[in-house]
């Protein structure tokens, strides 16, 4: 990524509002993280650098589309690593999603809608720690989802029992930042 992907990352972080403290608390990290990383986007940064996620939604916004990570074993949002081709965490969390989901037509709506640092297992490789940011995609009516090589399988789940901490959705395997994800997709959507 060059450094005008890194100078648009601090600028939307810079004038992203965030939603509580936490969220506020975490793009403060991220911000100090950027300033001393200039590769704070790619992979190779190691231990840990910035990743884009998109929580694909179908076209009514009943549904979002989770991918069982393929290293992980676990249902989540598409996304993951920028590539140095990505002009921005938007147009990375976008290629991510439409690479992993395999539909094409994909639009982010508006903004980040949170943000996520979480710890990884050595599944991973030397990545110890993603500090990702998320948006909504938003899928065309009519979208057929087609797995990645990245995913074991590729379902579409209801949107509010996933934000209402419904675990039976997803196996039994839903967790606290997945339903704050989902609850901010509802809000995005439908306000």
């Amino acid at each position: 990524m060059s450094a005008d992907a890194h100078a648009a990352a601090t600028a939307l972080l810079e004038g992203w509002a965030a939603p509580d403290e936490e969220q506020e608390r975490l793009r403060a990290a991220y911000l100090a993280f950027l300033a001393g990383h200039p590769d704070g986007l790619l992979k190779r940064c190691v231990p840990r650098h910035l990743t884009a996620s998109a929580l694909v939604v179908d076209a009514d916004a009943g549904r979002a589309l989770l991918t069982l990570h393929a290293k992980g074993g676990f249902w989540a949002q598409t996304g993951g690593h920028c590539e140095p081709g990505d002009a921005s965490l938007e147009a990375g969390a976008l290629r991510e999603a439409t690479e992993e989901s395999g539909i094409d037509g994909l639009r982010l709506v508006g903004g980040p809608v949170g943000l996520d640092r979480h710890a990884l297992s050595g599944a991973f490789g030397t990545c110890r720690e993603h500090l990702d940011v998320r948006w909504v995609a938003l899928a065309p009516a009519g979208a057929a989802p087609r797995a990645s090589a990245e995913s074991r399988d590729l379902r579409w789940f209801d949107l509010d029992r996933i934000a209402g901490g419904g675990r039976e959705e997803v196996g039994g395997a839903a967790v606290l930042d997945l339903q704050r994800l989902a609850a901010a997709a509802v809000a995005r959507l439908r306000s």
